[in-house]
């Protein structure tokens, strides 16, 4: 399907008297905003498109719906009392941005080079980024709240997958509930697959939906991941990094791969 069509497909679900719409030729982006409120989402059409051709979404009514939980999400201005159990860890990169459109603060810290780390509250089918008033209004102090949010990760469920190419194994955590990159943040996890690995372990963190961990046995293997983390970052809704790191002592560090600059495994 083209740009245009999509485009049209979506303008023509969205529209309500309530909401002003309008299309950046350039970023190929799409602006809801609420006419009473002035807030709203931008949308970029491409990746959109991308994840429906591929049939990541049954239908267009599928696409819509989660735009409308994004706007509905907006007018919502969630308590951090009450709701402790909720509070969760996501994973940006360095490059995203630091305060609210309203200009306040976010409440996040450096991870990498490549990556922060921001906070959460779940709203069910959406979330909401943790600003800097919510955790005044909450009484509550920031570090506990990076506790609770570390603590919740934990509890996650962490289903993975396996796929071995050219003698390198690759793990695919993909949960679909919005923190799959944030179990990079849970150091049992690491250790544990640090502990299984027989070469060296690398991660990927190409985008919010998806955490890759490798084995890495051979310099095949170098490249061969390099090529899934800039396929999953072109890919993304919300993309973080294509630079994949590699995991030792307790550390992550970015790594440009050339593979023939490799060392060779023994």
């Amino acid at each position: 399907m083209e740009l245009r069509e999509f485009r049209k497909m979506v303008e023509e679900k969205l529209e309500r008297d309530d909401r002003s719409i309008t299309y950046n030729h350039k970023e190929s982006t799409l602006r809801i905003t609420n006419s009473k409120t002035n807030k709203g989402v931008t949308l970029s059409l491409k990746p959109l498109l991308a994840k429906w051709e591929r049939e990541e979404y049954d239908s267009i009514d599928e696409v819509i719906r989660y735009i409308e939980v994004g706007l509905a999400t907006m007018d919502k201005r969630p308590s951090l009392k009450g709701n402790e159990n909720k509070i969760f860890p996501v994973i940006r990169s360095t490059s995203f941005p630091d305060e609210t459109k309203d200009g306040i603060p976010l409440l996040f810290e450096e991870h990498t080079a490549e990556t922060r780390v921001y906070y959460a509250i779940d709203l069910g089918e959406a979330y909401t980024l943790i600003d800097e008033e919510m955790v005044r209004e909450s009484g509550l102090p920031a570090e506990k709240i990076r506790e609770m949010s570390r603590f919740n990760l934990r509890s996650l469920p962490q289903p993975m997958k396996e796929d071995v190419v050219a003698g390198n194994t690759f793990y695919f955590l993909r949960a679909k509930d919005g923190y799959d990159a944030s179990r990079v943040l849970d150091p049992s996890l690491l250790e544990k697959m640090a502990k299984k690995v027989t070469g060296q372990l690398a991660v990927a963190i190409p985008h919010q939906d998806v955490l890759i961990m490798a084995d890495i046995q051979n310099d095949s293997g170098y490249d061969v991941l390099a090529q899934i983390a800039l396929q999953f970052f072109g890919e993304g809704r919300v993309p973080v990094t294509a630079l994949p790191f590699m995991y030792e002592d307790g550390e992550l560090e970015p790594t440009f791969i050339l593979a023939q600059k490799k060392p060779k495994q023994p």
